[in-house]
């Protein structure tokens, strides 16, 4: 039984109506008038009349018998009069029935009407096959139509499962989001997906140029370092490491990259950075020379004891360890080499002037080398299909010579440039493998995880031989499993983002190839890559240089007009949108989901309608935008809206 509501008649005000209005005998019986629309149409309406007012005048006449009859009698009166109060009893009490019926029939057709406007339909589909005329696109309108089928086909069936258009876990959302994009590709989308939430993000302002100490002379001996891992791991352990030879007041070596086994790249520091820039922007922090002198060039480091390994040097360890620890053997051998360098200074708690020369190192010192700097403006100029507007990150991610390619110099000043949306897929195999988590690939993908986990992850692979290690259920509702390709495309799906959206997606070698970004491009055919934009000529440069590839990447997703994460811990990300944060002038929004509760809203991918799944997404979400002063031992190039970093106006 339908929930009453304020503005509908009960049934039986229904039926006093229909046995009382209507205006005699020959006029048909009016329907109710305020049930709202119904899915009969007005042939239907009239049979159903007109067959009312038809058995209304056969009930009267059998009542009331022939009116021209005349009966003298008064004991055949009597009788007569008795028959007829029964039969007009038994006659009410059919036409309450028959009146009933009609009233629960027009309900549960007007019912079923609304549940089909909750499920997000204009009106209940026909599940008749319909002739279709021509498309100028017919594999984009072949998608559509199947998935609508699909979704109608499991909408009708309300406890059942609808057919999948797409494989895997999340089947039934991705055609439900499938066929959402298609409904509304030609509706505007959401407003915040484009800007910043909050005005308070004008009101900071880049100042981590400013200093208000003497240059260091570094008499106390000299630093080198080795910095392990990706491009954006060394980023981070040469801000480090800068900030290290200043409070040991020591001349830092032009810092060298290891390499990895994993990302294969023999890549150096000058191959990515401006190593003059480097040195002369930093002349007035600390001391900086590209080689040790001669004297020193001879010493066996390893057998004096001044090669520091990462395994000697806490995570995140505090400036006291350095003091008590490292400058004695400095001040003792003259050289120390750090080793396998990177995560390995706190953040807090530091002094003022050492936390903002890690800012200083990482949004001004490093420059990219010419090359990627013009390769990277060809990137971001194709993204945004030319355009008479620069970003105001432009300049410093490409150098103000190279940000005049990304003009189009023909465009008058009514042009705009096409947005688009970037997204770091952080879903390598060595990211998968890590997490312990997983993500429906079988047995095969078990095996294969534990063999890549034997080779780069000893230690790792160890422990979940040795201890007890949380299961792939209970890391994925913490929160601690990176984004797959499909949940990733339901976020952006059901944030709101339209169809025909441009998506650059960063990250190389997905782990499942292109079978596993099927979802992704179907869903969203306007996905491109560097591979895809650039020609084979302008990548040759990069070509076995995993490191100099990412570096484009990450000028595409600093420069793109709106940048979503898939996983807050990569380096990328973070350094992404701190970056869009430091230069970005409040007008770059970043987008980070809360990965705890939006592994709680696709645990019920099995039963969640999509409007609910799009409401929900959307407040996880924009939970995640606040404008936020950095929280005390977070990274600052991850949040630096921090005094040490950048000024506040208000």
């Amino acid at each position: 039984m339908a929930t009453e509501r304020p503005d509908e008649e009960k049934p039986e005000t229904r039926v006093q109506d229909l046995i009382h209005g209507g205006g005699g005998g020959a006029s048909p019986v009016q329907s109710p008038t305020r049930l709202g629309p119904t899915r009969f149409s007005e042939v239907a309406g009239d049979k159903i009349r007109n067959t009312g007012s038809d058995f209304i005048g056969s009930i009267l006449s059998w009542i009331n018998g022939d009116p021209n009859r005349s009966l003298k009698n008064p004991v055949k009166r009597a009788k007569r009069k008795r028959i007829r109060t029964a039969k007009t009893a038994a006659c009410v009490i059919a036409l309450v029935g028959f009146f009933i019926f009609v009233n629960w029939f027009m309900l549960s057709q007007l019912h079923e009407g609304r549940a089909w406007l909750r499920r997000g339909f204009s009106k209940k589909p026909n599940l008749k096959p319909t002739k279709l005329k021509p498309d100028p696109n017919p594999s984009m309108k072949r998608v559509s139509v199947k998935v609508s089928a699909n979704v109608q086909h499991g909408e009708k069936k309300k406890m059942g499962k609808p057919k999948k258009q797409y494989n895997g876990t999340y089947g039934r959302l991705l055609a439900y989001a499938a066929h959402a994009l298609a409904e509304g590709q030609n509706k505007l989308e959401p407003k915040e997906l484009w800007r910043e939430p909050k005005d308070q993000a004008l009101a900071w302002k880049p100042c981590a140029d400013q200093r208000s100490w003497k240059p260091s002379d570094g008499k106390n001996g000299y630093i080198m370092v080795t910095a392990n891992g990706g491009i954006n791991q060394q980023r981070v352990a040469v801000c480090n490491i800068v900030v290290v030879a200043r409070m040991l007041n020591a001349t830092l070596v032009v810092p060298k990259f290891m390499f990895s086994d994993v990302w294969t790249d023999a890549s150096q520091f000058g191959d990515i950075y401006q190593v003059e820039h480097f040195i002369k922007y930093l002349s007035p922090d600390i001391r900086i020379v590209k080689k040790l002198p001669k004297e020193l060039q001879s010493l066996d480091l390893e057998a004096i004891g001044s090669v520091v390994t990462d395994i000697d040097v806490m995570k995140e360890a505090k400036p006291g360890f350095y003091m008590k620890q490292i400058l004695p053997l400095l001040l003792k051998n003259r050289v120390v080499h750090f080793f396998g360098f990177g995560n390995r200074l706190a953040f807090d708690p530091i002094p003022f002037e050492l936390q903002r020369l890690r800012c200083r190192c990482n949004f001004h010192a490093l420059n990219f080398v010419p090359k990627i700097q013009e390769t990277g403006a060809i990137l971001v100029r194709r993204l945004r299909d030319s355009g008479s507007h620069l970003a105001p990150v432009d300049p410093y991610l490409v150098g103000p010579k190279f940000a005049s390619f990304i003009l189009d110099k023909k465009a008058g000043p009514l042009h705009k440039a096409s947005k688009y949306l970037a997204v770091h897929l952080r879903f390598e195999i060595d990211m998968v493998a890590h997490s312990l988590c997983y993500f429906g690939g079988g047995d095969a993908e078990k095996a294969e995880l534990d063999a890549y986990r034997e080779k780069h992850f000893p230690t790792l692979a160890n422990l979940t031989k040795t201890q007890k290690m949380p299961s792939p259920d209970d890391l994925r509702t913490e929160g601690l499993c990176p984004l797959s390709p499909e949940e990733a495309v339901l976020m952006l799906a059901g944030l709101g983002f339209n169809r025909k959206t441009r998506v650059f997606v960063a990250g190389a070698n997905i782990y499942g190839g292109n079978k596993r970004l099927a979802a992704l491009t179907s869903l969203y055919p306007n996905l491109v890559t560097k591979e895809n934009v650039l020609s084979e000529t302008e990548l040759e440069p990069f070509k076995n240089f995993s490191s100099q590839l990412a570096v484009l990447d990450f000028i595409a997703c600093a420069a793109s007009d709106a940048f979503a994460m898939t996983d807050s811990g990569s380096q990328l990300s973070s350094l992404v949108s701190g970056y869009r944060i430091y230069y970005g002038a409040g007008k770059m929004p970043t987008i980070r989901p809360n990965k705890r509760r939006f592994s709680d809203i696709l645990l019920k991918n099995n039963t969640i309608e999509w409007k609910v799944f799009e409401q929900r997404v959307r407040k996880t979400v924009r939970q995640t935008k606040h404008v936020l002063v950095r929280p005390t031992g977070r990274s600052v190039y991850r949040y630096p809206r921090c005094k040490e970093c950048m000024c506040n106006e208000d």
